[in-house]
């Protein structure tokens, strides 16, 4: 058997191992089940993957993504390793070949996902093979209280059983002690090694701002930071209003978010990656797989859903061990917002009985009929024939595809993109010759921003809404606008294909799983009050705060975060009192926004925000419908 050192040097042309890495290989070496729970970037699938090479068989990878999977396939067949994956949309004699491969053609790893231990076809051939280990990634998927739980993880059972005498190794970045106790007792360890590297992150400075202008003070860190660094928002659209702004004030920024083609995506990756923008505007699409050391800043423009997904993007900071900056910027309507937008949109017991019954009526399923039977489906059209909350009906379909009802496909990748590739001039001297369209044309492009720079996916039924036609007559006129050459069109009309995987059989299936339902809508809740709890809380260390929730406790203060460097500069009432009356006195002349007086006053702008909200509650001065500020009389 050749030493784990060498394969490290001869694989990954590195001469040491990183905290934990070795001492983990060797337990699985001696043949115990492990745990480890190591932080983004702590090189989790050297773990598995260099034990795997140092014994003769297959080591079986059981992942939840498929953008990861293909990665590390990718990555290990580059280094001349023999790896594949077995994902959805491949045909029965297909994935016969493949197994026929893993049993008699030395493959090295064999990745996929839990839904795939539920076939026969996979079982079987799993107990003809030569299996050294088997590897649970993203293991926090298996346990109920994690974050991004999928009850299919709980098949990985069947893989013990189908090789009882093989043993395991299960990884995360981000596991709570109910979660971790819950992994080990699903994955039947026993007498289990755990490693837990400690989260903390010394070089990381955690902050929260409280913003009015958010853009301004983006600006602001950008220019007095101008090294790598990613910006986290919500949605599609703002990635590319930001991208903008940025690049108007001179820093030099991409995009990335689901609505790009592969091609695109993998060229903003790369001007990134190189350092020829500086930053990355992105959704939480972006960010899985990506090992940049010297990102300098990480900034969340909204409040994340979890403090486990939020550890995780920020952790994309700093990784050099160089002084980095994980920021969120908030303000007063971003609560509610996160409210709205993670937990006024869960599904209810009854609003699944009731959308799953609406989808099979939709495809005219009859009761106990409709299994493995796969149809095209055209979500918006789906939510405005029984006008469904699309969000609402959204997050349904994602549980049902969890729970294994139906299998959503992912990719959405038939849906209508478009990108105009004619100048402004061109576009609006066409439209004066074609002014039954003008109303479409202009809702679309003040729908989507940078729709001149991207190919574009669109929403059908929210532009036919918009511009008040019908998707007939919007459809209708992107085919005349692609004739005419004024954009380049790709049409569908529908956007994904939905698999029902279980006979129809409304409420009665919908009981099997309303347990779940409800014990996940609970732990979403407590996940998005803990984040709401974690920005609001400026008393305690940001990142003591974050390590006691995953567990660690007895931790010392940071020293570098916004509410440390808020008590160590603390000012004395003497010094606020002069501030509040510097405050006072400069909006004698005038009404000022904070940024203003920020730039006439010679205090910190913290400071002077500080002096505005005593102001505020002491009715002394306040908020004008331009948010400036004024004297009161």
């Amino acid at each position: 058997m050749q030493h784990p050192i060498n394969i490290l040097e001869r694989y990954w042309n590195f001469t040491s191992f990183r905290p934990f890495q070795e001492e983990i290989i060797d337990a699985v070496l001696e043949g115990e089940d492990v745990f480890a729970l190591l932080p983004t970037g702590g090189g989790k699938s050297l773990c598995f993957q260099i034990p795997a090479l140092a014994r003769e068989g297959i080591c079986i990878v059981v992942s939840p993504l498929v953008a990861l999977m293909k990665d590390q396939v990718s990555s290990l067949k580059q280094k001349g390793i023999k790896a594949l994956s077995i994902t959805s949309g491949i045909s029965k004699s297909e994935l016969d070949t493949l197994l026929d491969n893993c049993i008699y053609g030395n493959y090295k790893f064999l990745y996929l996902s839990p839904e795939r231990l539920q076939q026969e076809l996979v079982q079987d051939r799993i107990k003809q093979m030569n299996v050294n280990l088997i590897a649970v990634d993203e293991a926090h998927c298996i346990s109920q209280w994690g974050n991004d739980f999928r009850p299919a993880y709980k098949n990985i059972q069947l893989l013990r059983q189908i090789q009882p005498g093989v043993n395991c190794i299960a990884l995360t970045a981000s596991a709570i002690p109910e979660v971790v106790k819950d992994i080990v007792e699903e994955l039947d360890f026993i007498q289990p090694k755990i490693f837990r590297q400690s989260f903390e992150r010394s070089n990381l400075a955690y902050m929260t701002f409280d913003e009015e202008d958010k853009y301004y003070r983006l600006e602001t860190v950008l220019k007095k930071n101008p090294q790598s660094s990613i910006i986290y928002v919500r949605s599609r659209r703002l990635t590319l209003e930001i991208a903008d702004f940025l690049n108007n004030k001179g820093i030099s920024a991409t995009t990335y978010h689901g609505g790009l083609s592969n091609k695109i995506k993998e060229a903003n990756q790369m001007q990134w990656i190189n350092n020829q923008k500086q930053v990355m505007v992105a959704t939480n699409a972006f960010g899985m797989g990506i090992d940049k050391p010297d990102v300098k800043t990480v900034i969340h423009l909204n409040l994340p859903e979890s403090i486990e997904s939020y550890f995780q993007e920020a952790g994309r900071a700093g990784r050099n061990g160089e002084k980095a900056f994980a920021i969120i910027l908030k303000n007063k309507s971003d609560v509610l917002l996160v409210k709205n937008q993670f937990l006024n949109v869960l599904p209810t017991v009854k609003d699944v009985k009731h959308i799953y019954r609406k989808l099979s009526n939709y495809f005219q399923v009859s009761y106990g009929e409709g299994q493995d039977i796969l149809f095209d489906f055209n979500f918006n059209q789906f939510c405005k024939t029984y006008q469904l909350n699309s969000l609402l009906a959204y997050n349904t379909l994602q549980l049902l595809d969890r729970t294994s009802i139906i299998s959503l496909s992912k990719q959405f990748n038939k849906r209508t993109s478009l990108q105009f590739i004619v100048s402004n001039t061109r576009l609006f001297s066409y439209l004066e010759k074609h002014q039954d369209i003008n109303v479409i044309v202009k809702t679309i492009l003040r729908t989507y921003g940078g729709i001149f720079e991207n190919d574009i996916k669109i929403n059908s039924i929210l532009v036919s809404g918009k511009a008040s036609v019908s998707e007939d007559k919007l459809f209708a006129t992107l085919k005349q606008l692609d004739r005419d050459e004024i954009i380049t069109l790709s049409l569908s009309t529908t956007d994904s294909e939905i698999t029902f995987l279980q006979p129809r059989e409304d409420d009665k299936a919908i009981n099997r799983i309303s347990h779940y339902i409800e014990q996940q809508n609970d732990l979403k809740y407590k996940q998005v009050h803990a984040v709401i709890a974690y920005v609001e809380d400026n008393k305690i260390c940001k990142s003591v705060q974050l390590l006691n929730y995953f567990g660690e406790k007895n931790i010392s203060d940071c020293g570098i975060c916004s509410v440390c460097i808020t008590k160590s500069t603390k000012k004395s009432k003497k010094e606020i009192n002069l501030i509040k009356e510097d405050v006072l006195n400069a909006l004698l002349q005038t009404d000022l926004s904070s940024r203003d007086l920020a730039k006439i006053l010679k205090h910190p702008e913290t400071d002077i925000k500080t002096c505005i909200k005593m102001l505020l509650e002491h009715q002394l001065i306040s908020i004008t419908d331009r948010n400036t500020y004024k004297l009161n009389k």
